[in-house]
């Protein structure tokens, strides 16, 4: 072994030691609140790998799209077609907000979401569920964000997991949610005239 190979088995080792203990701290469980949220792209996409990640743990769950729910995507063809009676999907909207330009269909559509979205957190047998957009509707005000953090905060059952997506959320959700991740865009190809892609995109 060379001398590069044993300070590298040296400082491996001791990293290890360190996470080992880190982790013998870490033994709690519960439903966690997620929230991803910011002006990069990857907000649903994330959503809907932990959808997938559930799937192959056995785990029953859910997804509920708000806002763009009349736009085909891959994740809702293979959910639909492949993994209907692991995954439950609930469409409650029309489309991007600027393609309906009806106020009161929009706001009838997101309650109807919502309510929906009620339902499947308080189902027993459901232990995640995707509110895909959501803050797209908070952010809209077709929702009401003190009703969601209620309800989220008070009948949210303990070990479900609940994950909120879309730019602009709430300060009110985010000082509820227990992980929080913020996606950045730094360069997209949008802004060179590209339009939106196949499996990359939707």
């Amino acid at each position: 072994m060379t001398e590069e190979e044993d300070r590298h088995r040296a400082r491996m080792t001791a990293i290890k030691a360190a996470r080992d203990r880190m982790m013998e701290q870490k033994t709690g469980e519960k439903g966690l609140i997620i929230v991803h949220t910011g002006p990069g792209k990857g907000k649903s996409s994330s959503g809907f790998g932990m959808i997938l990640r559930c799937i192959g743990h056995g785990m029953p769950c859910a997804v509920v799209q708000f806002i763009k729910g009349a736009w085909s995507t891959g994740e809702r063809t293979l959910l639909e077609t492949r993994f209907r009676d692991e995954c439950r999907f609930v469409v409650a909207g029309e489309g991007f907000t600027w393609e309906t330009r009806d106020l009161q269909r929009d706001r009838a559509a997101a309650a109807e979401g919502w309510a929906q979205a009620r339902a499947l957190i308080r189902d027993p047998a459901i232990r995640f569920v995707l509110l895909d957009e959501i803050n797209i509707a908070l952010r809209y005000d077709y929702l009401d964000i003190a009703e969601v953090v209620a309800f989220l905060r008070d009948e949210k059952p303990p070990m479900t997991h609940v994950c909120l997506t879309g730019r602009n959320a709430k300060p009110e959700l985010l000082e509820l949610a227990d992980l929080v991740t913020e996606m950045t865009a730094v360069k997209h190809p949008f802004k060179a005239g590209i339009k939106a892609q196949a499996g990359v995109e939707f």
